[in-house]
């Protein structure tokens, strides 16, 4: 918690209540794939727990874990995590332990990449689809696109989109039961998700193809199905790309308003605003918190709780997201790989005293 004195200089630094979940701060952990289950066998290992254990020791108030797929079929590498195996959610269970342990909230972001599945991990050397005969396997999706330089997908069936259905609600289900605060469902980034909601990616002519509705329905029933699993205590995430960011005919701001509205009323509770990734050769343009607006045009437009993610990089900058009304929390990546303990620093430089540094570090507090 923050001192009396400052309280009101640093809302980043504020508690936040989410259903039965009250965030200790408004600066969280955003997923961070790792790439790293060597056994490509989608269990945890000693790599996650020291990368997430990292940041519970750093002052934040969440951390959500990489995209884990749903299903085998669902990584995006072979080398990603999974949660849809006793195994894999005992190993989860030591590092949501570690992340409690340090007052920190656990979230996890459940995943199915849909036609940007079977993939090499971006340090092996080569790029696109891997092919069978290495371990690859055939990726499914809305219809028969391919992503940009990978294989063309096979297009998912009735029976198909009921099994990934399930498939989600299964892992929720272990999820909670290996202790997560936090469910978030990964529809951002051009995964399967966000493959159905996209005109580009979804050209079916059933009812998960067309209208806003149509490709709406996919999402709209994960989240249902999850909320009715996992009942009325659990906090439930949605991460969404605002924009494919191109000029016409794709996914937009617009349409992420209407359907955040849509899943809050289906169950979800807090919405993750992002962008991209659905189709390659667009030119993002890039600077400091370039998708804050996005987070603060849905929060405004639909009424509902966002964080905003996306070269977020000092504390000022973090906490201005937050004063100003753009967002309820931010979320950064890529500042606490570089500095786990970020969050301790950015509340000395707001002139925050916080009453949560672990004993073990006091000695670096600054004077």
């Amino acid at each position: 918690m923050t001192s009396p004195e400052n309280s009101a200089a640093a809302q980043l630094f504020e508690p936040y209540t989410i259903r039965d979940t009250v965030f200790r701060n408004r600066l969280w952990v955003a997923p961070m794939c790792q790439y790293s289950a060597e056994k490509q066998d989608g269990v945890p290992t000693d790599w996650h727990l020291a990368h997430l254990g990292s940041f519970a020791s750093g002052g934040v108030g969440l951390i959500i874990t990489e995209a884990t797929a749903v299903t085998p079929e669902g990584r995006i590498s072979p080398q990603d995590l999974g949660l849809y195996n006793d195994e894999q959610q005992a190993a989860f269970e030591r590092i949501v332990a570690l992340i409690h342990a340090q007052g920190v909230k656990a979230g996890i972001q459940l995943a199915h990449a849909g036609r940007k599945a079977s993939t090499y991990r971006p340090w092996a050397g080569k790029q696109g689809t891997i092919p069978a005969e290495e371990g690859g396997w055939r990726a499914v999706a809305p219809s028969a696109i391919a992503f940009s330089g990978y294989d063309e997908p096979a297009e998912l069936d009735a029976r198909g989109i009921d099994e990934v259905v399930a498939a989600f609600r299964a892992s929720a289900r272990r999820a909670v039961d290996a202790g997560f605060d936090v469910l978030e469902l990964h529809a951002a980034h051009g995964y399967l998700l966000h493959q159905f909601l996209s005109p580009l990616s979804n050209t079916r002519t059933d009812l998960y193809g067309g209208s806003l509705e149509n490709r709406a329905r996919l999402l709209l029933r994960v989240v249902s199905e999850i909320r009715e699993e996992v009942g009325a205590a659990v906090a439930l995430f949605v991460r969404l790309s605002a924009t494919d960011w191109v000029e016409a005919g794709g996914w937009d701001v617009e349409q992420t308003t209407t359907v955040a509205g849509w899943a809050r009323e289906a169950g979800a509770d807090f919405f993750d605003i992002s962008s991209g990734g659905n189709n390659a050769g667009v030119t993002i343009p890039l600077s400091p918190g370039y998708q804050v607006e996005f987070a603060a045009q849905v929060r405004a437009g639909a009424g509902v709780a966002t964080s905003a993610v996306g070269l977020i990089t000092d504390a000022a900058q973090a906490d201005q997201v937050i004063t100003s009304g753009q967002a309820d929390a931010v979320m950064m990546a890529r500042e606490f790989l570089r500095d786990p303990h970020f969050a301790l620093r950015a509340a000395h430089e707001l002139g925050v005293t916080l009453d949560y540094w672990p004993p073990q570090y006091t000695r670096a507090v600054w004077r």
